[in-house]
């Protein structure tokens, strides 16, 4: 804060905005990540400080690899691009938010869900 610049990026999860059966107790605390970067946003806003969110959707992880066939297979039929995202590419939106590229976006969060969040 002393240097009167700067960037905070969050990940939370499309759970956090659009919800997910069976998952009140994971969406609640995505949303509230979500809440918490939307009053960073405004309460550093004076001081040059951004605050944002990347809200991925299904990635490629340790953690979705065990998961039934079936299940991955609904998460792709429902994503319009039709896959699952590599982590390289939830790391380039937060590296966009990161930059001075996106030096005039604070407050917001950025969908990386092949357009499963529509």
């Amino acid at each position: 804060m002393k240097k009167r610049r700067g960037s905070i990026v969050n990940v939370s999860s499309i759970v956090g905005v659009h919800g997910n059966w069976g998952q009140a107790n994971y969406a609640a605390s995505k949303a509230g990540i979500i809440g918490f970067t939307k009053s960073l946003a405004k309460e550093l806003g004076s001081r040059s400080i951004r605050a944002n969110v990347v809200a991925p959707g299904y990635v490629k992880t340790q953690l979705t690899d065990v998961l039934p066939e079936e299940v991955t297979a609904s998460m792709i039929d429902q994503t319009p691009l039709g896959r699952v995202a590599e982590p390289h590419e939830v790391a380039g939106a937060v590296r966009f938010l990161a930059s001075d590229e996106a030096s005039f976006i604070t407050g917001d969060v950025l969908l990386v869900d092949g357009g499963l969040g529509m």
